[in-house]
């Protein structure tokens, strides 16, 4: 039996998210935009859906566009938003440690007419709003700043950053995915302005997410077609990955507070246990401002994904970082924008614990990684012992 400990980069479905989808797969299995009975099953369901995601992070229903995917929603948020405003301005600021679809996006908007400001964090990932000042001008008009990491677990402040926005008439963006079930969503509270959110990271069902739009927001659709999602994401809804995703942030608003409790537990024991057992070993990411289930570090002397291959024979699963860009052999952008080395960089290890998470898992990680390490030095011939 496996030990999963990468619950970042993939979740899997609560059972009880599976059983509410179910009938919408073969019974009602209509579409939303037909006029029948079958087709209003699925626009009733459509829409409580909708009203359950929305009631999650505090919003109005009709702030909510579902989408492809958390990747989809910040392109539409980021493109949709920038293009209907470029008669504004055409300056965009995001952070060096956003995802990898964040940056990506931003080089799309740079090569069409935008220019995109990054803001450099601290040692820990963390972002100083002095920072953000130095580089915001009378042409911004667009922030981008993920609540949390969704590597190194660093919470930023980010009812500072809107704050900040406010001042400026700057909209924010937040890509929160790191932060579902982890932290409070509350709109009103963060006084953001968009927001991605990802089915899988409540977990719910993958290829499913949505975008919060704050009533009043111009964006412009990239998605072209019969105008469904008030026109600004086309193409017939998902009904049975809707209504997964709304059970499962209706159960999660209720177990995030025991859930959050018990992976910090978890987490501090990692940190404490591996950092303890093994020389030569650093946490990555801010030491307390961190999420509940976040645990990353990085071993002098040995190469991450070496690490990782060997523990996948010890049956643990574990990251090297981002699921997202494990296609590429570059460093983490994130930790490279720390200040790490690319040989610090590419030595780092991700823990992220979950629903499913037992204390069995957490020992045997604990036990298997410091003699993984041992082994991978003894075989290094650039790791010295001091």
């Amino acid at each position: 039996m496996s030990v999963y400990l990468d619950y970042q980069s993939a979740k899997p479905m609560d059972e009880r998210v599976v059983e509410a989808m179910s009938p919408y797969f073969t019974r009602d299995f209509g579409n939303a935009s037909s006029l029948h009975r079958v087709g209003d099953t699925a626009t009733n369901a459509l829409e409580r859906s909708r009203a359950a995601v929305a009631h999650f992070i505090g919003a109005q229903s009709e702030e909510i566009i579902f989408t492809s995917g958390a990747t989809e929603a910040n392109n539409l948020a980021l493109i949709g938003f920038a293009q209907r405003n470029k008669h504004k301005g055409d300056h965009i600021i995001i952070s060096e440690t956003e995802h990898i679809s964040i940056h990506n996006i931003a080089k799309f908007l740079e090569k069409n007419g935008f220019s995109v400001s990054k803001v450099p964090v601290d040692q820990y990932g963390k972002i100083a709003t002095q920072k953000i000042k130095d580089r915001i001008s009378e042409k911004t008009i667009l922030m981008s700043i993920a609540y949390a990491n969704n590597e190194i677990g660093t919470i930023q402040p980010l009812t500072e950053i809107a704050e900040l926005c406010k001042q400026h008439d700057i909209v924010l963006h937040t890509d929160a995915v790191a932060a579902e079930g982890l932290l409070a969503l509350d709109i009103q509270s963060l006084n953001v302005d968009m927001m991605s959110l990802s089915s899988n990271d409540l977990y719910g069902p993958k290829g499913i997410g949505a975008l919060f739009v704050k009533e009043g927001i111009k964006i412009v659709p990239h998605m072209i077609g019969g105008g469904q999602e008030f026109g600004l994401r086309s193409g017939s809804e998902n009904i049975p990955g809707i209504v997964g995703m709304a059970k499962a942030a209706e159960i999660m608003a209720h177990t995030m507070p025991a859930e959050i409790e018990r992976f910090t537990i978890y987490r501090d024991r990692l940190i404490k246990e591996i950092l303890a057992n093994i020389p030569n070993s650093h946490l990555n990411g801010h030491p307390t401002d961190r999420l509940a289930n976040n645990a990353h570090f990085r071993f002098d002397g040995i190469e991450g994904e070496s690490l990782l291959l060997a523990l996948k024979d010890k049956e643990i699963e574990v990251s090297t970082g981002s699921a997202c860009s494990s296609k590429t052999l570059e460093p983490s952008h994130t930790l490279i924008a720390l200040g790490l080395l690319h040989e610090e960089a590419h030595g780092s290890l991700e823990i992220t614990v979950g629903r499913f998470t037992q204390d069995a898992d957490i020992d045997s990680a604990i036990q298997a990684i410091p003699k993984v390490v041992k082994q991978l030095r003894a075989l290094s011939p650039l790791y010295k012992e001091e």
